[in-house]
């Protein structure tokens, strides 16, 4: 058997800049790899999450030239934590803009978790501009994903983690989670709403991994990003996406002519395997991979070596 693959090494970018949206925003982006080389695009995770560093490592940067960049209101992009002009499709435009900017008619596309979501808005809205999609953790934002990881499921299996989730709303409010989290994330008690983000947060970060891993987890406990992270993320589910339900299944055959990659860990706690089988049940075009013994984290070992081989055979590497 092949050796499991992992990371590429460290690198920086050859290129950053901001991108001015017209409606109160400055997205950061960054090039990385080799330029004119394949291009690809990297969609990170929350909403609300940023790119970093490792996001780069992703790619062989021999054979790509791909854009990551800070989805509005997190990361480097300003204002920061802004919920004003943020919804899906404002994303959707500034992916297109991004690929205008970079000058290519078509990107891998590549997203993970809530990245995986918004990869699907952006290739059923945009097919002809995607070469390829790698998705990884797959999320299409149905009332009974939100339900089962904010509500009642995952709840199950971390009673521990979940009293610390519940701790800071009411219990006369906890019928609506989602809901009593909005009114503290968007609320004038500064001190409650750092409280709200960061148990949000911690939540997620300390569900999203098979076996706990502080490298993966640590900086969800952080007053800055528990921030931009709780209250963007929020906003994007307490509107259910601006999608119609069930939307990004339902379109799925408006992916039949890309190729792709689905790659889900058995037991990803935050996005429940079955989406991800119906995603690979309605685009029979895209390898489907379940990975055994993994959670959702694009850190778990068998998940990043089908990200690094998918990534590799789609710029043409024999050996991937």
């Amino acid at each position: 058997m092949n050796a499991m693959q992992t990371l590429y090494p460290e690198i920086e970018p050859f290129e950053t800049g901001f991108l001015d949206t017209g409606d109160g925003h400055l997205i950061y982006w960054e090039r990385a790899g080799t330029k004119g080389a394949k291009p690809a695009v990297f969609l990170h995770g929350g909403p609300g999450g940023g790119c970093g560093p490792v996001h780069r490592r992703l790619f062989d940067p021999a054979l790509y030239d791909v854009t990551l960049f800070d989805q509005r209101g997190c990361g480097r992009s300003t204002p920061f934590a802004s919920l004003d002009n943020n919804t899906t499709w404002d994303l959707v435009n500034d992916i297109e803009r991004l690929r205008q900017m970079a000058g290519v008619e078509q990107w891998l596309v590549f997203g993970g978790s809530w990245g995986s979501t918004l990869a699907l808005a952006y290739a059923e809205t945009h097919p002809e501009r995607v070469s390829e999609l790698v998705l990884r953790g797959i999320y299409t934002l149905t009332k009974a994903e939100l339900d089962w990881y904010y509500q009642f499921g995952v709840s199950e299996m971390f009673p521990d983690k979940w009293e610390r989730f519940l701790a800071p709303i009411a219990e006369a409010e906890r019928g609506d989670l989602m809901g009593a989290y909005r009114k503290l994330l968007v609320g004038e008690d500064r001190e409650r709403q750092i409280e709200a983000a960061k148990a949000w947060s911690a939540w997620e970060g300390e569900t999203i991994t098979l076996l706990p891993e502080p490298a993966t987890s640590d900086k969800f406990h952080e007053d800055q990003f528990a921030l931009a992270f709780a209250r963007i993320e929020n906003h994007f589910f307490v509107h259910g996406g601006w999608l119609e339900e069930g939307q990004l299944l339902r379109d799925a055959h408006k992916l039949s002519g890309i190729d792709g990659v689905i790659i889900h860990g058995r037991y990803d706690m935050p996005c429940p395997a079955r989406i991800a089988w119906q995603l690979h049940k309605a685009w029979p075009r895209a390898a489907f991979h379940l990975i055994e013994g993994a959670g959702h984290a694009f850190s778990e070992p068998g998940i990043l070596d089908q990200l690094i081989r998918a990534t590799d055979r789609f710029a043409g590497k024999s050996d991937a």
